[in-house]
């Protein structure tokens, strides 16, 4: 057989989705792992859904997305940042914000480019950047709040970087940059000319008194930041696979060629009848932040009361659980992150994802669960911690 490419060596399969599938061959386990939620889309979007079942659209939309979704887009995400946003030559729809992601880094980048990842990151930007032909240069995000050295980042941006890619609130640490933190990060891009890379996937889930700021709404940043968002989380699609990319119109010119090469367009049927989505007004977007707000504090209270150190996100739905005083155990000794979550799986039901699959740094002593599940889940999620807990303890 002729050698494959050497790039397929240089990462492995997504941890997050295999222990997804650790957990599905575990009769009765609660996957904390993967996150997408375990309960219905708002009844607006599959009502329109069974009616675009009967009336259609069923063939191609237009390549780079449907006029009415994409008008919706420039709608909502306009208003978001204060500005008019051209539909025709400023959106691209991708198959999922995963696509729109792919599409912007193969978009800007040459080989041999370099491009900035936080740290931790989720796990797809490592992947994406060596798969377009770049070098991903790591930030520290240091904990607890995860905040960023600005001298390490500027030297960063010294090695001549195309581009940095920023996930706010961000995956798994649950950080939303601040203002201050987006201007820094901004005035750095200009002084170094490079692009900013968002993903904002978790744009409407933050938690008070913590707010979202889209960088394309600084002053000057819209020109060179390209936006990528999905509406998976928003609207509790993640199957349907629906994402975007919004730039300036070079970019996007560039991006429809990328996109049209890589996929041809995503799902016609599901753009239709995820418009309705779209058009939401803002009370369901207030609605979202309180239902996970209460999900959240409910998540964290019964951890509090287990007694397992974790994390609080600002935003998004991901918890770090901290292992650290279990995996200094005699019966762990030598254990890794990954081979204590498929124990955890297999002894108590609880799929988590091994922390070391999101940072650069050599971190073993993090997981990260979530919290998109219905109450009655995540009680029963955190019963059997709490028996994890203190039948360790007790050892």
């Amino acid at each position: 057989m002729p050698q494959l490419s050497d790039r397929v060596q240089t990462f492995t399969d997504s941890v997050i989705r295999r222990m997804t599938r650790i957990n599905d061959a575990q009769e009765d386990s609660i996957n904390l792992s993967q996150g997408f939620p375990d309960f219905d889309p708002p009844k607006e979007i599959t009502d329109a859904l069974a009616e675009v079942a009967k009336k259609g659209p069923h063939q191609y939309s237009i390549t780079f997305g449907a006029k009415n979704f994409r008008e919706a887009v420039a709608r909502k995400q306009g208003k978001a940042i204060g500005r008019t946003i051209d539909p025709e030559k400023e959106i691209v729809v991708t198959c999922g914000g995963t696509e729109a992601m792919m599409s912007a880094m193969m978009t800007i980048c040459n080989p041999g480019d370099k491009v900035i990842v936080f740290s931790p990151f989720y796990e797809n930007y490592g992947a994406d950047a060596i798969l377009s032909g770049a070098d991903p240069i790591y930030v520290p995000l240091v904990p607890p709040d995860f905040h960023f050295d600005r001298e390490v980042l500027e030297d960063a941006f010294q090695q001549k970087v195309k581009a940095i890619i920023i996930c706010n609130p961000s995956n798994p640490c649950g950080k939303v940059f601040t203002r201050e933190e987006l201007e820094f990060i901004g005035s750095l891009a200009v002084k170094y000319d490079a692009f900013v890379v968002t993903d904002e996937v978790y744009e409407h889930i933050v938690y008070d008194p913590y707010k979202h700021i889209h960088m394309a709404q600084l002053p000057g940043m819209y020109e060179r930041t390209i936006t990528c968002n999905s509406l998976s989380k928003t609207y509790s699609i993640t199957g349907w696979r629906l994402g975007y990319l919004i730039g300036p119109e070079k970019v996007i010119e560039s991006a429809k060629k990328v996109h049209d090469f890589l996929t041809v367009g995503a799902a016609a049927p599901l753009q239709e009848a995820a418009v309705v989505g779209l058009n939401f007004g803002e009370e369901y977007y207030e609605q979202l932040k309180n239902i996970y707000t209460k999900k959240r504090d409910f998540f964290v209270k019964g951890l509090d009361e287990i007694g397992l150190k974790h994390t609080v996100p600002q935003g998004s739905y991901f918890i770090l659980i901290d292992i650290s005083d279990f995996l200094a155990m005699p019966q762990f000794t030598g254990w890794s992150d990954l081979k204590f979550c498929e124990w955890m799986i297999e002894h108590y039901g609880v799929a988590a994802v091994p922390g070391s699959s999101f940072f650069r740094e050599p971190v073993n002593h993090l997981i990260r669960l979530h919290f998109a599940r219905e109450e009655k889940t995540l009680k029963e999620a955190l019963r059997r911690l709490g028996e994890m807990a203190k039948q360790l303890n007790c050892l």
